[in-house]
């Protein structure tokens, strides 16, 4: 299941779409990094989660779009760049997938498998972050990402 997520969030990071802009692993962590995105895969699987500056990964999936959502977070350096593309360095796993990315607004990409991106890809969509007022306290509260707020790492990423 780690590996699942954690091609859905290098897909994140990749796509092959004839009106989409490509955009190069630096112009790729500009767009993503910190941000939180919501995504929808090929094969059904959705969730939600933020991809940090420094190649962690923390949120939720829900495999073939059934059953538990579960929270997953992937250490540091788990995405990297190598070459121009994407990679997940994913544990147990003796392969390294890589992934193309490409914006198809100002809020949205697909990431897709490196070679793959016919058939192989999720589409993710940016969402806000958004405050709740506690009615007790009248200070905002951090919005919550399927049971997880929505800053889970404590924030200067």
């Amino acid at each position: 299941m780690i590996a699942r997520f954690a091609i859905a969030v290098v897909a994140l990071l990749s796509a092959s779409s004839a009106l989409a802009e490509t955009l190069s692993p630096d112009a790729a962590r500009r767009f993503v990094a910190g941000k939180l995105f919501s995504y929808n895969c090929f094969d059904g699987s959705r969730g939600a989660g933020r991809i940090f500056a420094d190649g962690s990964v923390i949120g939720t999936i829900q495999v073939r779009g059934s059953g538990a959502t579960k929270l997953v977070a992937l250490p540091a350096g788990t995405l990297r760049v190598k070459g121009e593309t994407y990679c997940a360095s994913l544990p147990g796993s003796m392969i390294e997938p890589c992934f193309n990315l490409d914006r198809t607004d100002d809020r949205s990409f697909r990431g897709s498998v490196t070679g793959l991106g016919f058939f192989m890809y999720c589409d993710f969509t940016r969402r806000m972050s958004v405050a709740r007022m506690s009615p007790r306290r009248h200070s905002p509260e951090p919005a919550k990402l399927e049971g997880v707020t929505a800053d889970a790492t404590g924030g200067s990423h």
